[in-house]
């Protein structure tokens, strides 16, 4: 036996719902004799004529929600699930964020629901089963579609805009705004070898990491990142990709030459020949330093290769005139740089007007398919998707080739000037010139091997 208040809500829409057996006063007398059946002989009706039941909208259902928050009631009872809500999301949200925390029974006359009887519970979790499992399948269904959206090209749509861009929504592609001019003068600071908290502070932005954001954001490229994957976007970029990879290089070396101290030019360049081990400076006398292997380094045993390790230790400015005067002898070998990539650009055109020609079709077989449903049309759409990803990989590996080249040229440039200004650098600007072009330099006693980060 139910006690206490029980609050019975009433919902029509239109008339003929009316007509359909669902007026008013036929859920008054159903609800009023089904409270009597219960013993239920203090009640409230809360009606709501003429509103639809697709949103919470209504005065009348606020009114319930505010007196089962008030404690008013106890029990509330409408003839049919959808007299209370259309949408399962908003019943299972009134049932279980509403009625259940305040202590209130809910009954459903026509699907025998009543949540006070384990079986009402039963079916309860049944349906929150059922709602759950649709609202993951919508979630799936809006990935794949968004993961076909991005592929395409287009942007993901509203929220977090990369700074620098607009987005535009009928193209559903980014647009350069006026804060692109600041994004390509954050990448040419950084690689004059400025740091990100010097750039900020040049430029005003608010924070650091703003600036290393910025850098990291390959969207600036012209490439769209979603759930890890990588896809070239339809947006026009703000930097080349050669100045995007250039940047990252940069980013990682500094990031190694970080642990580096005073004006030391190879920390973290350097190898030992014989154990593998990485090599370090170590003060000697006090003006003096010689180059150690860490595998001799009793104190870093986590950088430690081999314990026996008898590779020889060097003076660090002996090191540094061979390995500087390898940098001033080194020459490229003959590159047609130029020619590759002239070439690379124009193989890129041609795959950039194949892949929009292909993504076009894919789009109109999309909109034939959302107007008939012929199945047939999937296989022709996942054909032409295969074709698509075939011509990414394409245009990646020649945009790979087209970086390389432009960074031989960037390199050779400064080669060929760099003994007669080297003295005129500051050590800064020498230690970015040697991570731009050295790999590694191999120590095994009194051989030292230099490795250039390009094939020459």
């Amino acid at each position: 036996m139910v006690h206490g208040k029980a609050g019975i809500y009433i919902r029509v829409s239109t008339d003929a719902q009316r007509e359909e057996g669902y007026s008013i006063d036929a859920q008054k007398e159903m609800l009023a004799g089904h409270c009597a059946s219960k013993g239920i002989k203090n009640f409230d009706f809360y009606i709501d004529g003429g509103y639809t039941g697709s949103n919470m909208e209504r005065p009348e259902l606020q009114r319930l929600i505010s007196d089962v928050k008030n404690k008013a009631i106890n029990t509330v009872l409408v003839y049919k699930l959808d007299r209370l809500s259309r949408s399962q999301k908003d019943t299972l949200y009134l049932i279980e964020d509403v009625f259940n925390p305040h202590g209130v029974d809910f009954i459903s006359t026509q699907e025998s629901m009543d949540t006070s009887t384990p079986l009402g519970r039963l079916m309860l979790g049944i349906l929150s089963a059922f709602a759950q499992l649709e609202r993951e399948n919508i979630r799936e269904r809006t990935r794949m579609g968004m993961r076909e959206r991005v592929k395409a090209g287009f942007w993901m749509g509203g929220g977090r805009i990369p700074f620098g861009y607009d987005y535009d929504k009928e193209q559903g592609i980014l647009v350069p705004n006026k804060d692109a001019e600041t994004v390509r003068k954050i990448y040419d600071l950084y690689l004059e070898g400025y740091s990100t908290s010097k750039i900020a502070q040049i430029l005003g932005l608010k924070y650091e990491k703003l600036a290393i954001q910025i850098l990291e954001r390959k969207s600036n490229a012209g490439y769209i990142i979603y759930n890890d994957e990588e896809f070239l976007g339809k947006h026009e970029p703000i930097v080349s990709l050669e100045i995007y990879n250039k940047a990252m290089d940069y980013m990682a070396e500094r990031s190694i030459s970080r642990v580096s101290s005073g004006g030391y030019l190879f920390t973290g360049l350097m190898v030992c020949g014989k154990c593998g081990a990485k090599m370090r400076y170590q003060k000697w006398g006090k003006h003096d330093c010689k180059i150690l292997c860490y595998s001799r380094d009793k104190s870093k045993a986590h950088l430690m290769k081999d314990t026996d390790c008898n590779n020889k230790m060097q003076w660090a400015r002996d090191v540094e005139s061979i390995v500087i005067g390898d940098l001033f002898s080194f020459s490229l070998k003959q590159k047609k740089v130029d020619d590759i990539r002239a070439t690379a650009q124009s193989v890129l055109e041609v795959l950039r007007g194949r892949y929009e020609d292909v993504a076009k079709k894919i789009k109109r077989l999309y909109n034939v398919y959302a107007d008939n449903g012929n199945e047939i049309l999937l296989d022709t759409i996942k054909e032409h998707q295969k074709q698509l990803a075939k011509i990414q990989t394409q245009i990646t590996t020649e945009q790979e080739r087209n970086v390389i080249a432009g960074k031989i040229e960037s390199v050779k440039k400064t080669l060929e000037t760099l003994e007669e200004t080297w003295e005129y650098m500051t050590k800064q600007e020498q230690k970015n010139i040697i991570r731009s072009c050295v790999e590694r330099i191999v120590i095994t006693d009194d051989e030292i091997e230099v490795f250039y980060k390009f094939d020459v």
